[in-house]
């Protein structure tokens, strides 16, 4: 069978690499021109790690990430109210949460390729599905030809905007900035830690080599011209009413080392199959950032899928596992995640208060618990 893959972010390179180690021809079809080493921290779960295991690059990811023992959740003054034990997924899952560098991570999927795999310069703008065959139709005029295809093409998916057309994405309602620099030890060693106010919420995390990965956002109308382009010391005055370490790590950090997106998810789909085509990714189930699962969610579809070929052979039958495995399971992050989003970026100062006095009283083993589902074997 002759696989090709539209996109070559996480996803879609986990999937390459998951299918290629069984032996399936893979093409990886990129709209970027090349690889770029740009992009700022990722947070990967004990599930991610898992999935990472089993296709086979775990060990090389581990050694180049930093590890996680803790996350702490602060009121605007720095005031723990609660925090999450991440050494008890590992005692329960045997793998350990942790940060990497974004490239680092691309990097490792990328070499762990067969030579030749990838193409650059390949936007696909559209597809058309004939008898046995799927056809891949290039911004640059070009077409590919396969038996089966892999949609795995980010949230603003064209594909999955052809198959269906309702599926746009709705935007959460704030706008966040990521970045990268220096630690200097402002931040907790082996603990991620986010901060919350009704002005904005604020995350940081350690990663490997002394430096921290941090993001913030604020609320506001989607595409608001007042927050392009900001320099870090503008987007830094935004969080100032946070501890002085909040402004000082985002003052820090030199501008091409800022990206700034408004935040979008995608209502969960009914299916991700379609004949000869199947979605993956952001494709299949953009979810906002608020429970760090994009990329999760991501690689372990690689594996859903990986696995359904190990144990059908008949398309149709791997379609239908991928499906089982994957549907409900994302479904229930886009909205859980949505409603954390949706807790963690009030603005009412009073439901703000009620949040931040009956926080602290929730045991950290029942937020351990709800996520539970993420963690249980697929």
């Amino acid at each position: 069978m002759n696989i090709i893959i539209i996109g070559g972010g996480i996803g879609g390179l986990c999937t390459a690499v998951s299918l290629q180690k069984q032996g399936l021809s893979v093409q990886v079809y990129e709209a970027a021109a090349s690889f770029q080493p740009v992009g700022a921290g990722i947070g990967l779960g004990s599930n991610a790690m898992q999935a990472l295991m089993e296709i086979g690059v775990g060990k090389e990811i581990v050694a180049k990430g930093y590890v996680l023992h803790s996350q702490l959740f602060q009121n605007a003054q720095g005031r723990t109210l609660n925090s999450i034990d991440f050494s008890k997924l590992k005692e329960k899952f045997d793998q350990e949460n942790i940060t990497i560098h974004r490239v680092d991570l691309h990097r490792t999927l990328l070499e762990a390729l067969e030579p030749n795999t990838i193409y650059y310069k390949k936007k696909c703008v559209s597809i058309e599905q004939k008898q046995d065959k799927v056809y891949a139709f290039f911004e640059d005029g070009t077409t590919a030809t396969a038996d089966f295809l892999i949609a795995a093409d980010g949230i603003h998916s064209p594909i999955r905007q052809q198959l269906i057309p309702g599926s746009t994405p709705r935007y959460a309602g704030y706008t966040c900035w990521r970045g990268m620099t220096e630690n200097k030890g402002r931040v907790i060693e082996y603990t991620s830690t986010e901060l919350w106010s009704t002005k904005g919420r604020f995350g940081m995390a350690p990663l490997k080599n002394g430096q921290v990965y941090w993001f913030a956002c604020i609320n506001t109308p989607e595409r608001n011209p007042t927050y392009q382009n900001l320099k870090p010391t503008e987007i830094a005055d935004l969080f100032n009413h946070f501890p002085k370490v909040v402004p000082d790590i985002i003052r820090g950090t030199t501008a091409e080392h800022i990206l700034h997106h408004d935040i979008y998810d995608i209502k969960p789909l009914s299916q991700f199959s379609f004949d000869r085509v199947i979605l993956l990714g952001d494709a299949a189930h953009a979810t906002t950032p608020n429970m760090g699962q994009g990329a999760g969610q991501a690689i372990e579809d690689a594996l859903a899928l990986s696995n359904g070929f190990k144990q059908y052979k008949e398309l149709e039958k791997v379609l239908t596992y991928y499906e089982k495995k994957r549907l409900k399971h994302t479904a229930k992050v886009i909205r859980l995640s949505h409603q954390i989003g949706a807790a963690t970026q009030i603005r009412s100062r009073l439901l703000a208060g009620t949040r931040d006095f009956l926080f602290p009283f929730i045991p950290s083993n029942v937020l351990l618990w709800r996520l539970k589902f993420l963690y249980e074997s697929k």
